[in-house]
């Protein structure tokens, strides 16, 4: 009943005018803003390549972090429309031998692995083999990766000898559920130990935090050359990282080795984040936010709130932990987010981009990560908000 009464909140919000709906109260256990925010992400893109303001027609990374959120509403609503628009982005962009479109497997770069984890939705849907074959071809690229001795996947190949915390969301959580549904526990093994190998190569034990990345070789100019660590701890990287653990053990069996190890890092840190909290809404450098410059970033923020309110579902975390989810929450409506004159929601402050070495060449110093361009609804930020407003109203 309490479910049927949210989703009814969203259908009178999403008809109500504008200066109208400013003077509703939506309680944030209700899934009435994911849906809100769905909606308004197929007003302003209506094809899926679009979102993350994509101009292509592509497999990327974004699309598919703002894919799953939608599969998500769709199973959360029942409503098709949600599973339609992402069926129609992967069926342009998959052809019957299950090649994908400019994907470039010579390139070994995990980001191109994010978007396979929609496929499971739509071939378990569908049964057309091409989403298999795709699913095949991509756990192919990982059986090559390059690694670092111990065997931790280089995060691309022109990124040589280094991890990134980006990595483990694009591919682990993929290579852990191609195992649980083909049967193929190597793929579970695998998981856990590129989740293993990064904890112990990122994880800060002065400040609970985690390194954006890592550099074996402590050859890059980013790179501490006694650690190999990059100099700051991005928001954005933790809250892939987080986010990647707690997707993780949905498919990591009860009794594995791996799985306790796994939840002991995600209380470590669900412990440690608040310290960093400002009014609801963490910082783009996670660990200095009164530092000139600094600034509430919309992607941490979104990813945090998922990543929480997930970890209380599942019982991965206390029950008490809940509330930093719902500040997160009341944080973002009071302070990024608006609503459009046409009615749609927009996310404010999203980081367009950051990242380590290439060219121009990115240092990894605070000022790098402040000047990146920021921008509104950028999917890294949009879809980890809509699964965490469902994940708050469960």
């Amino acid at each position: 009943m309490k479910q049927l009464i949210g989703f009814m909140l969203s259908l009178l919000v999403l008809t109500l005018p504008v200066n109208l709906e400013a003077q509703v109260t939506l309680p944030a256990t209700e899934p009435s803003y994911a849906q809100w925010f769905a909606d308004s992400e197929m007003q302003r893109f209506p094809e899926a390549y679009m979102l993350d303001h994509g101009k292509r027609p592509y497999f990327g990374y974004s699309q598919g972090v703002g894919c799953l959120a939608m599969l998500k509403m769709w199973k959360a609503t029942g409503e098709r429309r949600y599973y339609t628009y992402v069926e129609t982005w992967a069926d342009s962009l998959i052809n019957d031998r299950g090649e994908i479109h400019l994907y470039n497997m010579a390139a070994y770069n995990l980001d191109f692995i994010n978007s396979g984890k929609v496929l499971f939705y739509l071939y378990k849907e569908t049964g057309n083999e091409k989403y298999r074959k795709a699913m095949d071809l991509l756990i192919s690229q990982l059986k090559n990766q390059p690694r670092t001795l111990e065997g931790g996947f280089w995060h691309k190949l022109i990124y040589q000898h280094q991890m990134w915390l980006d990595g483990l969301y694009m591919a682990s959580p993929f290579m852990a559920q191609y195992g649980a549904t083909f049967h193929k526990p190597e793929w579970i093994d695998q998981a856990v130990k590129q989740f293993t190998l990064c904890h112990e190569h990122t994880y800060d034990a002065k400040t609970g935090l985690y390194h954006h990345a890592w550099d074996e070789s402590k050859s890059q100019r980013w790179a501490n050359p006694k650690t190999g660590h990059s100099p700051n701890f991005w928001g954005r990287s933790i809250g892939w990282w987080f986010m990647a653990m707690v997707d993780v053990l949905d498919y990591i069996p009860e009794g594995h080795e791996g799985r306790a190890r796994i939840i002991g890092y995600i209380q470590g840190l669900a412990q440690t984040l608040p310290k960093y909290q400002v009014d609801g809404l963490w910082y783009q450098v996670l660990d200095c936010p009164q530092r000139k410059g600094n600034y509430p970033e919309a992607s941490v923020t979104t990813q945090f709130m998922y990543a929480y309110a997930k970890a209380v579902n599942k019982g991965y975390i206390d029950q008490k932990y809940r509330s930093v989810a719902e500040n997160a929450f009341e944080g973002l409506r009071k302070t990024l987010l608006k609503v459009e004159d046409n009615g749609t929601l927009t996310l404010t402050r999203c980081c367009q981009v950051g990242g380590l070495g290439g060219n121009p060449y990115r240092d990894g110093s605070f000022e790098y990560y402040i000047g990146e361009k920021i921008r509104d609804n950028d999917a890294k930020a949009t879809g980890p908000f809509i699964m965490g407003c469902l994940e708050l109203g469960k």
